[in-house]
């Protein structure tokens, strides 16, 4: 190899783009995690959106399950005091009764302290 071909060598050279290095990597590596984190972000979006909805359902049929066994139980409670009015007063007298005593005893407790 001669002098004179060093110039057409390096004349070649400069004419490529320069090869990836870590600073013009970046850029692109940033690029791309931002689109897999944008992708991540809107998947976890719909599945929370799901999830909020799936709760929703949820609640709505366990709140009219409550309010069918709420319903059922009036209804019995008011067949059995049409049927036993002597019966259900007197333990509803009772119940009362007893809740009484509860609160007398509770609230002497707390005078005693």
């Amino acid at each position: 190899m001669n002098t004179t071909d060093i110039p057409e060598l390096t004349r070649g050279l400069t004419d490529q783009p320069p090869p990836p290095t870590n600073e013009t990597s970046t850029p692109a590596s940033l690029r791309e995690a931002r689109r897999e984190a944008a992708a991540l972000l809107d998947q976890a979006g719909h599945q929370a959106g799901a999830l909020a909805q799936q709760g929703a359902r949820a609640l709505r049929d366990t709140s009219v399950g409550l309010r069918d066994s709420a319903l059922r139980v009036s209804d019995s409670t008011a067949l059995y005091i049409k049927h036993e009015p002597l019966k259900a007063m007197l333990i509803a007298a009772a119940t009362g009764a007893a809740l009484m005593a509860l609160v007398g005893l509770l609230t002497r407790s707390r005078d005693r302290t």
